[in-house]
């Protein structure tokens, strides 16, 4: 069944148009994601979907009911959907059940609250005031206070911004499987790629008020529709390639297709896919290491490649550092996606 239905939306800011004819479905109770970077029109449609910000033309309907169709708008306290904006907002002279509370009949307030601390995993702390609660606490709260009245949809307006890396994925995870367990419907917007893939069901990329490309975040990162999808999903190494059948020919020789294509394309290697030798391998050409940069999980290696066909920088992942100034040589692995039209 469907809960949120975005149908060739626009919106302007004055005589600026922002939103280009926005088409987004997001089932009832699956999280979504808008992905894109400042100034694309994330905000917009947040507030455009909150109620704030009036449509100026589409629809926008939340399991079925029209809430804005360019015409008539339904007011934002009528629609039955919740905010967690970035910093939280709390109230800091209540505290944290009273925030959690706030707006709730009396009689509710008390089972409610504590079925809500229980579920966001912080029992035991309602007498609190939200300075006495670390960042990630606090964002918790948030997520009570708006999960409170039981919207039928929730919006995240990139609610981990302000928290540190770690605490910003573990955070993540923890809000994901708590809106999972409570079967809300949720759209979060976010610059952040890592965040979106990790996160949503669904992730939409908007591209100068349009959606350049929906879906789910495997179809995005391994099969976007362009090299711009390409590299705000992640960092992409993009090849010169001529494709027949199930086979492209490029300066790595003939490569496995992930569909049959044919003509002159652009082939997509993520990191991952570039293998590293100290010797020669069948289909591996020379390169030079420029820089190597420890991630934890593996190492960011640079590298310029001595061969023709190839782009000067390409970036691959490895389980060992290399040392700037060494001799490598580059082989792929894995079928690869020609991004079409390129």
């Amino acid at each position: 069944m469907t809960g949120l239905s975005v149908l060739d939306l626009h919106a302007a800011h004055g005589r600026s148009p922002v939103l280009h004819g926005i088409d987004l479905t997001v089932p009832e109770g699956s999280l979504a994601c808008v992905l894109g970077p400042s100034g694309c029109g994330k905000s917009t449609l947040l507030r455009v979907l909150a109620g704030f910000h009036p449509a100026a033309a589409g629809q926008v309907l939340l399991h079925g009911r029209v809430l804005d169709d360019g015409r008539s708008r339904l007011a934002a306290e009528q629609r039955g959907i919740g905010l967690v904006p970035q910093d939280g907002a709390l109230f800091p002279h209540l505290s944290v059940a009273a925030n959690i509370g706030f707006g709730l009949p009396r009689s509710q307030r008390r089972a409610r609250v504590g079925e809500l601390l229980d579920l966001v995993g912080l029992p035991g702390l309602g007498e609190r005031r939200p300075h006495q609660l670390s960042g990630g606490q606090q964002q918790r709260v948030a997520l009570a206070r708006a999960l409170a009245p039981r919207p039928r949809l929730l919006l995240l307006d990139e609610p981990f911004a302000a928290l540190d890396a770690a605490l910003r994925a573990t955070l993540r995870r923890e809000v994901a499987a708590t809106l999972r367990r409570s079967g809300t419907t949720a759209v979060l917007v976010t610059h952040d790629q890592d965040e979106a893939l990790s996160f949503a069901d669904t992730v939409a990329v908007l591209r100068d008020g349009r959606i350049a490309q929906a879906g789910s975040p495997d179809d995005l990162y391994h099969r976007p529709v362009d090299a711009t999808v390409a590299g705000v999903l992640g960092e992409a190494n993009l090849i010169p390639a001529e494709a027949t059948g199930t086979e492209a020919r490029t300066a790595f020789g003939a490569l496995t297709l992930a569909a049959p294509a044919s003509g002159r394309t652009l082939a997509l290697l993520r990191p991952g896919q570039l293998r590293l030798t100290e010797g020669p391998v069948a289909g591996a050409v020379p390169a030079k290491v420029l820089d190597s940069d420890f991630r934890g999980h593996d190492h960011r290696v640079e590298l310029r490649p001595e061969a023709a066909g190839l782009p000067e920088l390409l970036i691959a992942s490895a389980d060992r550092p290399w040392p700037p100034g060494a001799a490598a040589y580059v082989s792929t692995a894995g079928p690869v996606h020609l991004l079409p039209g390129a």
